[in-house]
């Protein structure tokens, strides 16, 4: 069967659990018609690029999945009757990348607060002295 990936966009007044309960929902849509839901991961409520329906964040879920373009099809028409999602995009790949996606290494990495070599930041003293000129501009 081929391989897809698809990104899920929901409205953002939604709570976490009904966030996730869309992910339930849609791969019990892809099982029923002959498919599987390899992986699934959900991405949290991000900013979106532009309003779409007077919103401007949404929660993000991502699926891989190995489904028959009918199910595939059928659950994209389901999506985009669903009120409570926004946006579904749906990509065919030709083989499913090991580990997490891309986005939750990017939260992981912001997690940790690694913020690597910063450097040396110097003395900083030249604000105390910005200071003290402003004082001494101010007396006289």
């Amino acid at each position: 069967m081929p391989l897809y990936e698809h990104v899920l966009i929901a409205r953002q007044d939604l709570s976490n659990t009904q966030a996730e309960g869309l992910i339930e929902h849609f791969s019990t849509v892809l099982a029923d018609n002959g498919g599987k839901v390899v992986d699934s991961e959900y991405w949290g409520v991000r900013t979106l690029a532009y309003k779409i329906n007077k919103n401007r964040k949404g929660h993000y879920a991502f699926l891989r999945t190995d489904a028959p373009s009918a199910a595939v099809q059928e659950m994209e028409r389901l999506a985009r009757l669903h009120d409570d999602v926004m946006r579904v995009m749906s990509i065919k790949v030709d083989a499913h990348e090991e580990g997490p996606s891309v986005q939750m290494q990017k939260r992981d990495d912001r997690e940790r607060g690694d913020r690597g070599d910063r450097g040396d930041r110097g003395d900083r003293g030249d604000r105390g002295e910005r200071r003290e000129r402003r004082d001494r501009d101010r007396d006289n």
